[in-house]
């Protein structure tokens, strides 16, 4: 797959990561995520702080509640799992991620989304080419996204963590999300190709026989994303076409 604009053809669908890789909204996630982790360091006076680099070790593509706990065990810390509809203020693993979940919204709300150009173009050309096309996030925010940066009306199946935790499918970067979407399309996984920007979702997308699995650099690293299983990477999903 050395020539760009041949590496997805023969497939019959694609399955789009969200954040990331259709919306710049993983640089919003990011935010999110260090605001709520600063705050609560800050809290139980813990000095090592949150870094850049935590995002992309401990959260990046997974979901939202196995982010708070992997981030949490890097840190040593343990904190009780509380229940799904925990109050945001609570120190638990479900209140903080409830707490992350409502700073993300409020950025959301407050700044709007705007799609990558690249992206769109790339959507439309599948489209026009015949592909099926689905969403595949671990975001349980992804319709609210989708809508707000016009692209959901393009997809309708959209695998996100809402769905996944309803028919009890395990995150990335186990691949049963994507093999799911797969099946809501009604095609094998060999026809369909993975996009994806996280590690978690490339591993996902290496762990089942997909047609292909593109990587999207956008901060994870090139040799990152190729040695986690992307059969080849590219900078902007405009390079495909």
């Amino acid at each position: 797959m050395t020539d760009l604009r041949n590496a997805w053809t023969g497939a019959s669908a694609l399955l789009f990561d969200l954040d990331g890789v259709l919306t710049p909204t993983a640089v919003v996630h990011e935010q999110a995520w260090q605001e709520l982790f600063d705050g609560y360091l800050a809290g139980i006076g813990n000095e090592q702080g949150y870094q850049e680099s935590d995002y992309f070790d401990h959260i990046d593509g997974k979901p939202r509640f196995d982010g708070v706990r992997d981030f949490l065990t890097s840190r040593g810390i343990t904190l009780p799992e509380g229940p799904t509809d925990d109050a945001p203020s609570n120190q638990t693993v479900q209140g903080l991620g409830n707490r992350k979940n409502a700073i993300f919204n409020e950025i959301v709300d407050t700044r709007g989304v705007e799609p990558y150009e690249g992206s769109v173009k790339f959507i439309n050309a599948a489209l026009e080419r015949g592909l099926k096309v689905a969403v595949v996030s671990s975001s349980r925010n992804a319709p609210a996204v989708l809508k707000a940066a016009g692209l959901d009306h393009h997809f309708e199946v959209v695998v996100d963590g809402q769905v996944a935790a309803g028919v009890g499918l395990p995150g990335k970067p186990d691949p049963a999300t994507y093999v799911y979407a797969a099946g809501l399309l009604g095609l094998p996984v060999e026809e369909c190709i993975v996009v994806e920007d996280a590690v978690s979702g490339v591993q996902a997308g290496a762990g089942a026989p997909f047609y292909a699995v593109i990587g999207v650099d956008r901060g994870a690293g090139r040799q990152t994303l190729l040695a986690s299983g992307a059969t080849l990477v590219v900078d902007d999903l405009y390079e495909l076409l």
